[in-house]
């Protein structure tokens, strides 16, 4: 199926590792171009030999990212970005303090709202955009050992449900994606607290896990990504403002 994305222009955040190289990598299959954005330089800079990719080096989190990112889209029509980054480190309620709390809300909040808001101004006098969120299936059933996610992850998609609202009639479209489990970098961190936490090795924590997810595996990559690039699409022209899981059957809510 023709996405109907071909020549367009997409922003990629965090794309060299997880679902972000995954979205990056499903762009650039279908012909569109892409602007890649990550703290690592090297991968970058092998993702630009694939072609129709241009980087830009930094923490997506800090404040002088954002004028880099807007000063290489320049005038030219930015049709979509995908919105992601790595998480705060797994915490219990109890363990969290206020610095960690501050330190989330930069990593998972603050900088996504300056971004957006940005966005939508680049994207309005075209009417047409598309903008997906990748969050975590903790906002609707919460994880384990995940309390910073858990709680800052909700602002995200409350910001995300009202900015939609707001911008429906502009032809911009709004969507958050929210994995469960999935084979990733980011997943073993968690398995690690887990380890931890009950005196066991990472392999049990990681075989404990898999077990009490539904469907009895670990999420791919590369499967979610065939989903973000469907958000991204044109056809995508009728969903907005929605909070889909990604999880296996994780979530036991009939709202899942």
């Amino acid at each position: 199926m023709d996405k109907g994305i071909n020549n367009q222009l997409f922003l990629v955040c965090g794309a060299t590792s997880g679902f972000g190289h995954a979205v990056a990598m499903s762009l650039l299959s279908e012909g569109a171009g892409i602007i890649a954005v990550a703290r690592d330089e090297h991968k970058l800079k092998e993702m630009e030999k694939s072609g129709r990719v241009e980087t830009v080096a930094g923490d997506i989190t800090m404040d002088a990212t954002l004028p880099a990112i807007i000063k290489k889209i320049g005038t030219r029509q930015l049709h979509g970005a995908l919105i992601n980054a790595g998480g705060p480190p797994p915490k219990t309620a109890m363990e969290a303090t206020p610095e960690d709390w501050d330190t989330g809300y930069r990593q998972v909040l603050r900088w996504k709202v300056g971004l957006a808001q940005q966005l939508v101004q680049l994207m309005k006098p075209y009417g047409y955009g598309r903008m997906v969120f990748i969050e975590s299936a903790s906002v609707k059933q919460p994880m384990e050992n995940m309390v910073l996610s858990n709680a800052l992850r909700l602002a995200v998609v409350g910001f995300v449900k009202t900015l939609s609202q707001e911008i429906a009639s502009a032809g911009i479209t709004v969507n958050v994606l929210a994995p469960g489990a999935h084979d990733t970098p980011a997943i073993n961190r968690v398995y690690k607290k887990k380890a931890e936490q009950n005196d066991i090795s990472e392999q049990q924590a990681r075989d404990q896990g898999i077990a009490q997810i539904p469907v009895g595996a670990l999420g791919q990559a590369d499967n979610f990504a065939s989903l973000a690039l469907w958000l991204l699409a044109p056809q995508a022209v009728y969903i907005t403002g929605q909070t889909i899981s990604v999880d296996g059957g994780t979530i036991k809510g009939v709202f899942g």
